[in-house]
């Protein structure tokens, strides 16, 4: 897929203020430093699109961009939130699942996960509840530029085995680099599977 345009469309604070629409949307989210937005930027070769901040965790809204004109790539607020009230962590709980169960348009979410660290409680706790909720996911492993090949190699299967302890099966991943564009023609191809099933069923 060739993205040859992708422009802000709306940032809202609630399911029922998103786009009235009936494009098909993807969601990008990921705990709070795992390099999202740099991710979503390297996707539309555009470094302004989203924005990227020294302080985790400055997503606060649910953001959609249209991509082609024909799908929406949607931003949402980072879990694992760093340095907010409870009331705070519990609004921005509440609005990401509110989208992600109430959102008919939502046809996958993308679940950003930082290649250097081992497996994370908040990233399995996540992952596992969209399972549970039926939701259809892939997971994309960032910053894989930071590690040497094998080590990437070695820490996917590491996240791979404890994956498998309570799934029967992967779900689809990647392996990403924004610096580098690294995983970027296999997950827009992946976008692009996706909407032409659609069309075609």
């Amino acid at each position: 897929m060739e993205i040859k345009t992708a422009e802000f469309s709306i940032s809202s604070p609630m399911v029922s203020m998103c786009p009235n629409d009936t494009k098909p949307e993807y969601a990008f989210i990921g705990r709070s430093n795992v390099g999202k937005s740099s991710l979503i930027n390297m996707l539309a070769r555009n470094k302004k699109l989203a924005k990227t901040s020294a302080t985790p965790g400055k997503t606060l809204l649910i953001n959609h961009f249209i991509i082609n004109k024909e799908w929406y790539l949607v931003d949402l607020p980072g879990y694992g939130f760093a340095k907010r009230s409870k009331k705070e962590v519990a609004r921005l709980d509440q609005m990401i699942r509110g989208y992600i169960l109430g959102r008919d348009q939502l046809v996958n979410v993308f679940v950003l996960i930082d290649i250097r660290l081992e497996p994370q409680a908040i990233d399995l706790e996540f992952i596992n509840w969209l399972g549970l909720s039926g939701i259809p996911f892939a997971m994309v492993f960032t910053k894989c530029d930071k590690l040497s090949a094998a080590k990437v190699v070695a820490n996917r299967k590491a996240y791979e085995a404890k994956m498998l302890e309570t799934w029967e099966e992967m779900p689809p991943t990647f392996l990403t680099s924004s610096e580098k564009r690294e995983g970027r023609e296999e997950l827009l191809d992946y976008i692009d599977q996706i909407n032409q099933s659609l069309k075609n069923g």
